[in-house]
């Protein structure tokens, strides 16, 4: 069997395994609703009125954030470890979370600064994410502003690091003037959540995240000579300088609008593209940009269906379950580059 009937053969399984999951994900909840039924509401022929709405208001939003969530988490952890040639790196090493945390931070733990209507006022689903959109966005101006001052590609890196320890620490003496209820309600915002967007709010995240995809896909070319090093990426005519900052522009605008619309959810856009590169046995982002978007959609379903707890009222943090399938991953990548030094 030559690669490119093993390519096709592995995308149809992936994509049968993520119509699966997304099924599954949309059936299980506090009130199980079987596969057949989930069918029927989908095409609209199902007589359940309950399950109905259960189905179209709640969990297909919910499934579809999933997908998007997990695809793009994925994707801008590819971008980013392309880029700077190193699996450890993930979608927010440039500060986006840090800088969308410091947003939030400011709106809810800033809150009691503003006082009585006001400050209640402020405080809502849309100016939450507002507030994440501008933090993240206020710090990639600041990291690009800075970036193009230098012309390593490992000092921007460091340099967005730097700006997540900044924005961190303006979260921590914020954190330290706030009250229990702030803390507690900035701490559940943390956790993540993916069942919490309307379809108008759906339909903006998925605008944003098609045009982060799109400047994803116009990338691939320049991805994949920058695996051979800059040095020969310019040989090839390659403008490092554009071509960077294309690629920082389509994480944060990917990533930032995850954080802004479901929070700050960990080790997926870490640890999927490295498991891809290992399962589909390539380096060529035309078989791994695909690979990457369904293997993180499928993930992220699995861990959102976990999180639900089936037959449960109960719905564990997301985050709590991405970083129990992410951290042993991180930890057998440290070890294997460990024993790959000597």
């Amino acid at each position: 069997m030559n690669n490119k009937i093993k390519y096709r053969v592995q995308f149809l399984t992936l994509a049968l395994v993520l119509l699966l999951c997304f099924l599954i994900n949309i059936s299980l909840g506090s009130v199980s609703i079987p596969l057949s039924s989930v069918i029927e509401g989908l095409f609209g022929s199902l007589k359940n009125e309950t399950w109905l709405i259960i189905i179209r208001d709640f969990r297909l939003p919910k499934a579809i954030t999933a997908t998007l969530v997990g695809s793009g988490l994925g994707i801008s952890g590819l971008l980013m470890q392309t880029l700077f040639r190193n699996p450890l790196a993930g979608p927010f090493v440039l500060g986006i979370s840090s800088g969308a945390s410091l947003g939030v931070a400011i709106v809810i733990l800033g809150s009691g600064l503003f006082g009585g209507v006001f400050a209640t006022y402020l405080i809502s689903k849309w100016s939450i994410v507002i507030a994440a959109s501008l933090g993240s966005f206020l710090v990639l101006l600041a990291v690009l502003a800075v970036s193009s001052k230098v012309r390593d590609t490992m000092a921007i890196l460091i340099i967005g690091l730097m700006f997540g320890s900044i924005t961190a620490a303006v979260v921590s003496v914020l954190s330290y003037f706030s009250t229990a209820e702030q803390l507690q309600q900035y701490i559940f915002w943390g956790f993540g959540s993916l069942s919490n967007l309307s379809w108008n709010e759906l339909s903006l995240f998925f605008g944003l995240y098609i045009l982060g995809s799109f400047l994803a896909i116009f990338s691939i070319k320049n991805l994949n000579s920058l695996l051979l090093g800059d040095n020969y990426a310019k040989s090839l005519g390659l403008n490092l300088k554009r071509s960077r900052l294309i690629i920082i522009i389509a994480t944060s605008l990917i990533a930032g609008t995850i954080t802004a619309f479901a929070g700050p959810i960990a080790f997926i856009g870490l640890a999927i593209p490295h498991l891809t590169r290992q399962i589909f046995k390539s380096s060529d982002h035309k078989i791994l940009f695909p690979a990457v978007f369904l293997y993180g959609a499928i993930v992220m379903l699995i861990c959102d269906s976990i999180a639900q707890l089936p037959t449960s009222d109960f719905i564990l943090p997301i985050n709590a379950i991405t970083a129990l399938i992410g951290a042993p991953v991180v930890i057998w990548l440290l070890v294997r580059q460990r024993k790959m030094m000597f």
